[in-house]
């Protein structure tokens, strides 16, 4: 029997606000990813790279350089212990296998309209602090609010996060003064959680606890492991949680392993490396090139009790560099930076200091298709960068961006006189072998500021040939402490400077080279870039409509910042190079992103048993 067209009409009207209001519904999403769909549905029980049925149990030391003076875990200022992260949970958990891609750890689900104006987490039910307290809407308002104090760096992460509010049952909603912000709901995802209760209380002597001021007392926090014992900027252990509310977790499964994890602190990196030798630490990451050509030619690596093992990553490689500090006068002009540039020889110091392992950095977004493509900017990138094209060198729009090649003794000459036609052209010259600055009489001089010793033999033949051009160059070699001061403040001409990169760049631009940034204490714009040109970019960037744009805006930003010559690249390694003492166990596959030592190891029984010392772990 077929309905009258009237009652049909007045059934339909009723029905179609209900299924709009089903369409309109938010979707609750279990994991997000700026890069296509997540690998992993909602339903998943472990991530591929863990070994599901891995033992707990066992210790592992590593080594830390220098010291620390503070357990807070969002401030910037002092000497953070090393492991903090093992003890504080964040609302999402970043994949060690996926660029840009993360699922739920304490928020079961988070939803987004499609404007991205907001975004709004469920809490679990079971998400809980050391303490036995539940995890609250409340500690994670009170968790945004401190780290944008207490932390410069995150001010500007979140600088569109206009306020936060519980808007549920166990429910809370990020406001945005801004939208179309497409990296803000999983960025929130990466909040650090403080527990509420416990930093607007009093410690054990009843002095009211301060997230703004450094402390050593023992933080509580809700991961899988809290802090065993602390011997002030010596060492610092960790013990794994075996009421750990996550345990159970599909993004834990496998995972966090380990009884017991200890951080020892040593002054110098040559003495750690003993200490590794002589088997009191077990996991070393070699960063020098030489050392992993020459310094592993012992007995308990040629009897197998030491392994070492060269880990593929797949990632964006960071630029890894010399930092001209623009706040000094000699660095102003763009002439006198290509100049720095031209006297660095990596050919020589690939072949004779790095055993021909490493390749150059030749963008800000080594490795993919972030990078600026060998060839004229065209199609969307061109329309952004006309965008700014009175802000930019016009290099940018005609000429293919390279460092200079120094691979024969005529080349470097050759380089060296290109960098003295261009000192020449910004004002200096040499009087009495010193390059001078023609209108004030001030010689050039600068200043590297280390904090490591494998750096020094880098900088003395780079050194020399600044010496050819009148340039005089010192090191000065300081603690990690007064390093760490001083990068906060930016009271330095040279440092070495590492802007990683994730595949989905966005927000932390701000803090590389944002103008806001500059002049901002504790910042990362070691740089000291103040363009507008730049913020727009960075802005075309954080507000892309989808990932074709953030491709183009990126690629022109890259070009901007290598033909502004901020800085004297330095090189890339594909692999991770480790090497560890033979009782740990790995997954059959690592992750992608990282060897994932702490997090998808764990302690073999049987193979610590054949080593020599073993009853002792």
């Amino acid at each position: 029997m077929t309905l009258p067209r009237l009652a049909l009409a007045i059934l339909l009207a009723c029905l179609l606000p209900s299924l709009a209001g089903a369409e309109d519904a938010p979707r609750h999403h279990h994991a997000f990813s700026l890069i296509g769909e997540p690998r992993y549905k909602a339903d998943f029980s472990h991530f591929d790279f863990v070994n599901p049925d891995a033992p707990k149990g066992g210790l592992v030391r590593l080594g830390d350089i220098g010291g620390f003076d503070s357990l807070n875990p969002v401030l910037y200022r002092g000497e953070q212990a090393g492991g903090l992260g093992l003890v504080f949970e964040t609302l999402m958990s970043d994949s060690l296998d996926e660029p840009s891609t993360s699922y739920g750890l304490i928020a079961e689900w988070a939803s987004y309209p499609e404007d991205y104006s907001s975004v709004t987490f469920k809490l679990r039910d079971a998400a809980r602090w050391h303490d036995g307290k539940k995890i609250t809407p409340e500690d994670v308002i009170y968790s945004l609010e401190v780290n944008k104090a207490a932390n410069p760096r995150m001010g500007l992460y979140y600088k569109n996060v206009s306020r936060a509010e519980a808007t549920g049952d166990n429910e809370v909603t990020f406001y945005f003064d801004a939208k179309n912000n497409r990296e803000l709901p999983m960025i929130m995802g990466q909040l650090t959680i403080l527990p509420k209760h416990y930093w607007t209380g009093t410690d054990a002597s009843g002095n009211q606890r301060d997230p703004m001021k450094t402390t050593l007392e023992p933080p509580l926090g809700s991961g899988p492991y809290r802090i065993k014992d602390v011997k002030p900027g010596r060492a610092i252990s960790y013990e794994r949680v075996t009421d750990y509310w996550a345990k159970d977790l599909p993004v834990n499964a496998g995972q966090w392993n380990y009884d017991e994890i200890r951080f020892e602190y040593y002054r110098d990196e040559t003495v750690a490396f003993e200490s590794f030798k002589a088997g009191n630490l077990d996991y070393w990451q070699e960063t020098s090139a030489k050392n992993w050509a020459t310094a592993y030619d012992f007995a308990t690596v040629k009897n197998g009790f030491i392994r070492r093992q060269e880990v593929p990553v797949e990632r964006t490689h960071a630029m890894q560099c010399f930092v001209l500090n623009l706040r000094r006068p000699q660095f102003e002009d763009r002439r006198v930076r290509q100049a720095f540039n031209l006297a660095f020889d990596f050919e020589w110091a690939n072949k004779n200091l790095f055993y021909n392992q490493y390749a150059r950095v030749g963008s800000y977004f080594e490795g993919g298709e972030l990078a600026a493509p060998d060839a004229a900017p065209e199609g969307r990138e061109l329309e952004i960068l006309d965008e700014v094209k009175d802000g930019v060198p016009p290099e940018v729009f005609n000429e293919i961006h390279r460092n200079p090649v120094n691979d024969n003794p005529d080349a470097m000459r050759g380089n060296l006189r290109k960098a003295v036609t261009l000192l020449e052209e910004a004002g200096w010259e040499i009087k009495n072998g010193a390059l001078t600055n023609v209108k004030t009489g001030q010689q050039m001089k600068v200043e590297f500021l280390l904090v490591s010793p494998l750096f020094e033999r880098i900088v003395q033949p780079y050194l020399r040939n600044l010496e050819r051009l009148g340039i005089k160059g010192t090191i000065r070699m300081v603690d990690s402490a007064q390093y760490t001061r001083r990068l906060d403040g930016f009271d330095y001409d040279i440092v070495v400077g590492n802007f990683a990169q994730s595949d989905s760049p966005g927000n932390e631009q701000r803090d590389f080279w944002g103008s806001e940034a500059a002049d901002r204490e504790g910042s990362t714009n070691l740089i000291g870039v103040k363009s507008p040109a730049i913020d727009k970019l960075i802005d075309r960037i954080i507000f892309a409509k989808d990932r074709a744009e953030l491709v183009a805006a990126t690629r022109a930003l890259d070009r901007v910042l290598l033909w502004n010559d901020f800085v004297v690249p330095q090189w890339y390694s594909p692999t991770v190079r480790i090497a560890y003492w033979d009782r740990y166990g790995q997954p059959k596959v690592l992750p992608r992103l990282t060897p994932g030592f702490l997090q998808v190891w764990w302690f073999d029984q049987t193979l610590a048993a054949r080593l020599p010392g073993s009853s002792q772990l």
